[in-house]
């Protein structure tokens, strides 16, 4: 892959400040996205100036933990993994662009990962990468086979939903037994969430749903054509679907106690947790930072996400998508730990977990407290 330019560190591009930002921002995600599976697309940009100030009056232990002395020392460089297309992650063009990453004297090379999710925590797990961004629901099940992954925070909720052609006849999640449901991954978050949300309506998502796989952006097709009457999709592709007043959405994972719950996870390389606890605690504060800015900034956020969404969202589409995910909402401690050992029982409900698994000591050894250290 060419794409020696975007590995530029920070430091070394303060000496071309002339240059546009804008533009070689677009320049990195057009590398990263047109980069083969597995492929490392590295991003790294100049801040915008000052850090701007964060409203921590609802979570003063956030601001205690913001409040950390940074690393000293030469910047400590970090490869950090995420899906470039997933506008949920906005908050990581944020601290890119506003400084977050450079508070905690962090040099970041963002990297585009699209291969499967083992690929990732294997890469992340053997030190290819510190760190990444997924979603519960999709990491859990690979993090039982034993990778050397911890899981430091929660970054937000929000971002899967059920949709369906306005007059199908699906008004509501249960409306789905009996039915044909298109999915991007057959074992996707998305079909594992609304699965157990099925479960726990005593609907069997195993027997009395047929689940059928399409590209992930064809999904609405499939039910134009009258092959599903449902599917699943995440934003941004579910949130313009919705634009069409043709459709309509069924559920979403901020549905009842969901609503308070996250969805994506930061997971560092364990060797990086023992080894150098307080860069852990660095690069995990500085994206709780960016997440809790995007929640007070979502119209800043949007721009700085603009360069990696489709070309269909505009400005107030991205804005509005980052009011609708819950980037207030990112758990660490024991918070986080019981949250992830509530998605390891809701796993058990629809057999993708074993039922003598010990959903408590699988949550004790894949998380990890970065602010106690």
């Amino acid at each position: 892959m060419s794409n020696a330019g975007a590995k530029m560190s920070i430091e070394e591009k303060k000496n071309r400040l002339a240059m546009d930002r804008r533009t070689l921002l677009r320049a990195g995600a057009a590398a990263a996205l047109a980069a083969p599976i597995g492929a490392f697309g590295a991003q790294a940009f100049s801040a915008r100036g000052a850090i701007p100030a964060i409203d921590f009056s609802e979570f003063p232990i956030c601001k205690t933990a913001s409040d950390a002395p940074p690393l000293t020392g030469a910047p400590r460089k970090l490869k950090l993994s995420w899906n470039a297309g997933a506008v949920c992650l906005a908050p990581l063009p944020v601290a890119i662009d506003y400084g977050f990453f450079q508070k905690q004297n962090l040099d970041i090379e963002l990297v585009n990962y699209s291969g499967s999710t083992d690929q990732l925590l294997e890469a992340i797990a053997t030190g290819k990468s510190d760190a990444g961004l997924g979603m519960a629901l999709r990491w859990l099940k690979p993090l039982e086979q034993g990778f050397d992954v911890k899981i430091a925070a929660g970054t937000h909720g929000g971002c899967m939903r059920v949709l369906t052609r306005a007059g199908s006849g699906v008004d509501k999640l249960a409306d789905l037994k009996g039915k044909i449901v298109a999915v991007g991954d057959l074992a996707g978050p998305d079909k594992n969430f609304f699965s157990i949300q099925l479960a726990k309506q005593g609907i069997d998502p195993n027997k009395d749903v047929d689940w059928r796989a399409y590209p992930g952006n064809l999904l609405n097709v499939a039910v134009e054509k009258g092959e599903v009457q449902a599917f699943l999709a995440s934003d941004p592709l579910a949130y313009l679907w919705l634009k069409d007043s043709q459709y309509k959405e069924v559920a979403s994972n901020l549905d009842g106690e969901y609503r308070d719950r996250t969805c994506c996870i930061v997971g560092l390389r364990g060797s990086l947790v023992r080894n150098e606890p307080h860069v852990a605690r660095a690069i995990t504060q500085a994206l709780l930072d960016a997440a809790m800015f995007t929640s007070q900034n979502p119209d800043k956020a949007a721009k700085s996400f603009q360069p990696y969404a489709p070309k269909a969202a505009s400005l107030a589409d991205l804005e509005a998508m980052a009011r609708y995910h819950t980037h207030h909402h990112h758990p660490v401690g024991e918070v986080l730990k019981r949250e992830l050992k509530g998605y390891a029982d809701d796993l058990k409900t629809v057999s993708v977990f074993k039922q003598s698994t010990d959903t408590a000591k699988f949550a004790e050894r894949i998380y990890v407290d970065v602010f106690s250290v």
